[in-house]
């Protein structure tokens, strides 16, 4: 038990900036204050990290008895697993908040405000933090419902027209999902109550001997909350239409953080809780994930919104995760592990640069894009890096999980790997094709400047700021004509915030050692608890081989 409670703290402290930012009466303070909260839970994550010992289980645990007559504890703990999509959280959350200084502008949301955006968003970020760390299945089902609050307000409150109905559509699937995930939850007490006391802890529940029955149903659960997490085919529409209508900042945290919890929880609950259940459905789970593969990357294909293709990449991403989950061996888990946090850099950075190219050209529509490559090369080039790791390209850190999936696919049977492979093949083929109709070749004509003006106009909501509709329309088409006529590269402080992402994609694509130290020991663990064991020969770390004498055979 750990004396300190570093990760109550690190929960507390976004929660806490949320309700310090919604007091506060002014914007700018308050974004001010949202982004010092922020960058204080980056350094706390960055202690834990620290303290973190390779290699040494779940630590830094903190274990209270929350409700005794169910067996609920207010348990968190750290391990391979949850420090790498922690230290993923609490990095993108702050670059989240400085890209949308300028893009969190009250007047894009009926209801929205910057105060209440910035508030939301450290909200989000806490109860993240609390899912990914939680080892009490009660208390990670409690905070893995109360996620979807900050999310519906982000969604609905900012962005599109059309955001509000986007928000209704992803808060249904997701209650939906929910509701199926409580009725596992409920199983598991009662299975947990048959034999002997009852518990929700992890540790405990994985000790326990279920019936195969039960298991099988209770899995099923998860594995349905998880996959419309996740998201997964069929599963999976509220997606596109979500990062459709939100604004890039928010999709950055949907897709890149808050989707994560789903391949989270298959690695933490399906595999380790019911692993004979889960080898039981691996056939059935492959052949959805094999499809997401591939249905994600021919939708993102024929799309023109830019902001949807980019939602859509990330179906067939998901599929890429949960497939290297359900093939079971070492290369598989430790390439899922490994791909969601190198999907989490390269989307965030792609979605990012994305919001940056539409502000300047006033619309989201490709087919209205173009010409922009020599006006704006350092937006251009960062942009280009962050497609190329959508599409996994040797020499960036995507590459590396994404070969690790495919060769465990193979691994587990040829035409799964096959299938897999088509994934990448498309993948260059949208993320190319974007690029070229986005950047290069001739710009738009004043008459498309004037028509995608006009197109705003009409769909522009009332106003908030007062004045009446007609000004505001008419101000909203004099200002998207003018960024579709003279676009401008990134300033600094823009640069400053896709940076990072890019340097991360760069040093663990020809590093990955980090991820790997952190990754690889949780994978063992996890092997050797569901009792699955590699056909590959494994070398032990330190292991010197001595070279065969000549002529020996």
């Amino acid at each position: 038990m750990n004396e300190f409670p570093w990760l109550t703290v690190l929960v507390l402290v976004p929660l806490v900036g949320a309700v310090v930012v919604a007091a506060v009466p002014r914007a700018e303070l308050a974004k001010q204050v949202a982004l010092i909260f922020s960058v204080l839970t980056l350094g706390l994550g960055g202690v834990i990290a620290a303290r973190y010992e390779l290699r040494g289980g779940m630590q830094l645990t903190e274990e209270v008895d929350w409700i005794s007559a169910f067996g609920v504890h207010y348990a968190l703990g750290v391990d391979g697993l949850s420090l790498l999509l922690v230290l993923l959280t609490v990095v993108l959350v702050p670059l989240v908040l400085a890209f949308s200084w300028t893009h969190a502008d009250p007047g894009t949301g009926a209801s929205g405000s910057t105060r209440s955006f910035f508030a939301w968003t450290l909200a989000l970020e806490a109860l993240s933090l609390a899912v990914f760390l939680a080892t009490d299945v009660f208390l990670f089902y409690v905070v893995f419902e109360a996620t979807l609050i900050p999310a519906y307000f982000l969604i609905g409150g900012f962005g599109k027209a059309g955001r509000s109905a986007a928000a209704v559509k992803f808060l249904m699937f997701q209650l939906a999902g929910g509701l199926v995930l409580l009725g596992s939850v409920i199983g598991l007490y009662v299975v947990s109550a048959q034999a002997g006391e009852p518990s929700y802890l992890v540790s405990d529940l994985a000790a326990l001997d279920i019936s195969t029955g039960a298991e099988r149903w209770i899995f099923a659960g998860f594995m349905i909350a998880f996959a419309i997490k996740a998201p997964l085919f069929p599963l999976h529409t509220w997606l596109p239409d979500t990062t459709e209508k939100a604004t890039p900042g928010t999709s950055v945290l949907l897709v890149c953080i808050l989707d994560k919890i789903g391949t989270y929880g298959m690695l933490r609950f399906c595999l380790e809780l019911f692993p004979e259940a889960s080898e039981w459905a691996s056939p059935l789970v492959i052949a959805i994930a094999l499809v997401s593969i591939v249905y994600g990357a021919l939708l993102a294909i024929g799309q023109d919104d830019l902001l949807r293709l980019i939602g859509l990449t990330s179906l067939s991403h998901f599929g890429f995760i949960t497939l290297g989950i359900f093939v079971f061996n070492s290369r598989g888990e430790t390439g899922a592990i490994l791909y969601m946090v190198n999907h989490g850099l390269g989307t965030a950075a792609l979605f990012l640069t994305a919001g940056f190219i539409i502000e300047r050209r006033g619309t989201a529509l490709i087919s209205r894009m173009g010409g922009m490559e020599k006006v704006t090369p350092v937006l251009a080039g960062l942009f280009l890096v962050a497609g190329l790791a959508t599409l996994s390209l040797p020499g960036l850190s995507t590459f590396v999980s994404e070969f690790l999936v495919i060769v465990a696919a193979f691994e587990h049977a040829w035409w799964v790997g096959a299938i897999a492979v088509t994934g990448i093949v498309l993948a260059a083929i949208y993320v190319l094709w974007m690029y070229q109709r986005v950047m290069t070749g001739p710009g738009p004509s004043a008459d498309a400047a004037e028509a995608v003006a006009e197109e705003q106009a009409s769909h522009r909501e009332p106003a908030e700021h007062g004045g009446t509709a007609t000004a505001t329309a008419t101000r909203a088409a004099a200002d998207t004509a003018a960024a579709l006529r003279v676009p401008y590269d990134l300033r600094p402080r823009e640069v400053a915030v896709v940076t990072p992402l890019i340097l991360g994609l760069v040093l663990f694509g020809f590093y990955p050692m980090p991820l790997f130290d952190v990754a690889n020991p949780y994978v063992d663990d996890l092997m050797s608890r569901v009792d699955i064991v590699d056909d590959a020969p494994a070398v032990p770390p330190g292991t010197v081989v001595e070279p065969a004498e000549e002529g020996a055979h």
